[in-house]
């Protein structure tokens, strides 16, 4: 369990100051739920059968925690959700969310109606980048701040219903950076790269892993700088933005990953670059 006295001053620093070190909680699919509790001991935490992150809240009392949820975009808001503590049930609400709809034109044909071979090939893929989703490790701290991995305006944002060549797909799952093929991707916290590969809808992928359940994915890049097991440094170069894999053009496709689901990046990052709203 994390270190009741750095985790301490991180909340402190927190309630104190404006640069928040905790992210912005929002109750709904693809948010992130901040659950208070109160527990004795260190506690373990799991919600959906993942583990969950745990960190102090001393500003509450003595044995106060808070849990950092990630929240799944397939979340059902009707239904109360659970949390498993230490063998006991919590409850929490969350609310519903519509996200807009946004319509691509593929070229690639196979991105959008996959080949029997293509779909092998994908679920080769997918096992290989949920392991790397599920792994946990305790670094010495917790990483629960991000910069942004790449200049460049925010063409897709999180959540967007997708349809591809008029097809409905799985919602946008991560933050679309526009940027020039050949700009630096730079990692945006400190980690460890758990994943790098070529995958077929992804292109050249890096997964990197900053500890208690909360991971990145970087997709579609030109050039992959760094290698499964390599450790990151905040502001180290991943390797440069692309349009490999299933792209209508070059960009950065970057994801946050919480206890194995995917939300909304901008939860994590305090510096709101131009949105293309086209």
């Amino acid at each position: 369990m994390l270190p009741v006295l750095l985790l301490g001053s991180l909340l402190t620093a927190h309630a104190a100051s404006a640069d928040s070190r905790l992210p912005q909680e929002s109750r709904v699919p693809g948010g992130v739920a901040l659950v208070p509790f109160q527990a004795a001991a260190a506690p373990r935490v799991s919600y959906q059968d993942a583990r969950v992150l745990v960190v102090p809240n001393p500003a509450a009392g003595p044995d106060q925690w808070l849990a950092v949820v990630g929240i799944p975009l397939d979340a059902d808001a009707s239904a109360s959700q659970q949390l498993d503590i230490n063998g006991k049930a919590l409850a929490f609400d969350i609310k519903d969310k519509t996200y807009k709809a946004q319509y691509l034109t593929v070229k690639n044909k196979r991105h959008v109606d996959p080949d029997p071979e293509d779909l092998k090939r994908w679920t080769r893929e997918r096992a290989e980048m949920d392991a790397a989703f599920s792994y946990w490790s305790e670094p010495a701290a917790p990483v629960l701040h991000f910069a942004l991995p790449a200049d460049g305006r925010f063409s897709s944002p999180f959540g967007l219903k997708r349809y591809f060549n008029q097809q409905p797909r799985n919602p946008h799952s991560g933050l679309d950076i526009a940027a020039p093929e050949g700009a630096p991707i730079r990692a945006p916290a400190p980690g460890v790269v758990r994943a790098t590969g070529n995958y077929f809808f992804n292109g050249n992928t890096i997964i990197v892993d900053h500890g208690f359940g909360l991971s990145s994915l970087y997709c579609h890049l030109s050039r992959i700088d760094v290698a499964p097991g390599q450790s990151m440094a905040a502001g180290e170069q991943l390797g440069l933005v692309g349009k490999t894999g299933r792209v209508t053009g070059a960009h950065l496709h970057w994801s946050l990953s919480l206890n194995n689901a995917r939300v909304d990046p901008l939860l994590f990052v305090n510096e709101q670059p131009f949105i293309d709203k086209k």
